[in-house]
């Protein structure tokens, strides 16, 4: 042992000599991130932690470096692989060597990461909030539900510039058959660490309006795949399991279902795939309805043939009685026909004097313009004449004629040029000396 002291630099130099003799190689670690923060380098720096199993106490904790070089390429495998964004609060399995710095202490390099790690810690997410809706008693309350025979009215959560909005749209709008949509959009984010917030405010708005609406569609298509666990929250899958309206789900991915995907009304793949199935529900309704008009259609041909057998019965007993009472109502109707007629004629003279007064008014108003246009062509006329060449010589001005061509610049003739002055009575010839 040393008899001497050591500075904090020597020691903190033997500590880092230690730990690269006794770790000089790579570890897979579980762990949960902490925090995440990317530099403009493209570093980026994790904290890794580990909780107690008894609660949220710390057991360990740790910093973590993933230099640009293996970030670049570990965050798009990352969130590819697994649907979710690389952040904080996720459990993940990484590949690391330990480091120490003399200047910045103890730290782990992350070399590589097994997203089906992640992947399973996440099923296991998604079957506790599957367990505890059961439990609780709400997770088929919104399958159970019915749709309306025709959910014309239609509550959309989506991002109002999200590709699959615009497709949902376009498809309802332009279905082949015609049938008529009312769509209402609720905006909302679908991506990123809001989704869950956003989409339980959206949620809240169209309660209040729910008499206005069928039913409730949430679409998302077209944005990235890593953005997907605002979908598999407690909360959002507790408001959708008890919403009042039956939900159906378009959010865009082929990967395994979310959790409200699990517990909505009916999902779906793609946004389009929410509008063709609104647009075969209505066609259902149609061809029922169909049905229902050509059964009504046969009953009633029945009862009509039926019915004209029984007035042909009935007017084989029609009494003397019915014929006299035939001619009263004919008289009746003459009358009425008399009373029409002379009624008619009184108002066909009202009108024919109506319109001669307005007949009389549209010749006076007629002729009034007439004379206002006449006067203004004259006025035109005039000052047509007052601008003529004639007019403007007569008022001193004159011409000067270059072989047959006005002079406007002094530039354009040279000595000796014959000119020729045009003025309101005659004309000068003159030979240009200066």
């Amino acid at each position: 042992m040393r008899n001497e002291p050591l500075t904090l630099a020597e020691l903190n130099t033997l500590v880092k000599q230690s730990i690269h003799t006794c770790l000089p190689d790579y570890y897979w670690i579980r762990a949960e991130i902490s925090d995440v923060k990317v530099n403009s380098s493209g570093h980026c720096y994790v904290e890794f932690i580990q909780k107690s199993g008894r609660g949220d106490g710390l057991m360990a904790k740790a910093r973590g470096n993933i230099w640009s070089n293996v970030f670049s390429l570990l965050k798009p495998y990352f969130e590819e692989s697994t649907g979710q964004p690389f952040t904080a609060g996720i459990n993940v399995l990484v590949k690391v060597t330990v480091d120490f710095h003399e200047l910045y202490g103890y730290s782990l390099t992350v070399l590589d990461i097994d997203p089906a790690y992640t992947l399973g810690d996440m099923a296991k997410r998604r079957r506790e909030i599957l367990r505890q809706l059961e439990t609780e008693g709400v997770i088929n309350l919104n399958k159970e539900l019915i749709i309306p025979m025709v959910p014309q009215r239609v509550a959309v959560i989506s991002s109002k510039t999200a590709a699959g909005y615009g497709d949902f749209s376009n498809q309802l709008i332009n279905n082949s058959k015609g049938y008529v949509f009312y769509t209402s959009l609720f905006p909302a984010i679908m991506q990123g660490e809001r989704v869950e917030e956003s989409v339980i405010s959206a949620l809240d708005r169209i309660n209040e309006k729910r008499d206005r609406f069928d039913v409730v569609v949430i679409i998302r298509g077209g944005g990235s795949t890593s953005d997907l666990s605002g979908f598999d929250t407690y909360e959002l899958a507790a408001n959708c399991a008890q919403f009042p309206l039956p939900i159906i789900t378009g959010i865009g991915h082929e990967r395994d279902d979310t959790v409200i995907d699990m517990i909505s009304h009916t999902r779906v793949k793609t946004p389009t795939a929410a509008a063709a199935m609104l647009i075969d529900k209505m066609q259902l309704a149609s061809d029922n309805l169909h049905d229902c008009y050509n059964s009504i259609r046969s009953g009633a041909m029945t009862l009509i043939e039926d019915g004209k057998y029984h007035l042909s019965e009935l007017k084989k007993d029609v009494s003397y009685s019915t014929m006299e009472r035939l001619k009263d109502e004919r008289h009746r109707w003459q009358k009425i026909s008399m009373t029409v007629s002379s009624s008619f004629s009184t108002m066909k003279v009202c009108e024919e004097n109506r319109i001669q007064r307005l007949d009389d008014r549209l010749s006076v108003a007629a002729n009034s313009l007439l004379m206002n246009e006449k006067h203004r062509l004259e006025i035109i006329e005039q000052n047509i004449k007052n601008s003529s060449p004639q007019n403007i010589l007569k008022r001193g001005y004159s011409l000067t004629l270059r072989n047959g061509k006005v002079i406007r610049d002094k530039s354009s003739v040279t000595d000796g040029d014959e000119l020729t002055t045009i003025l309101y009575n005659g004309e000068i010839k003159s030979i240009v000396t200066k």
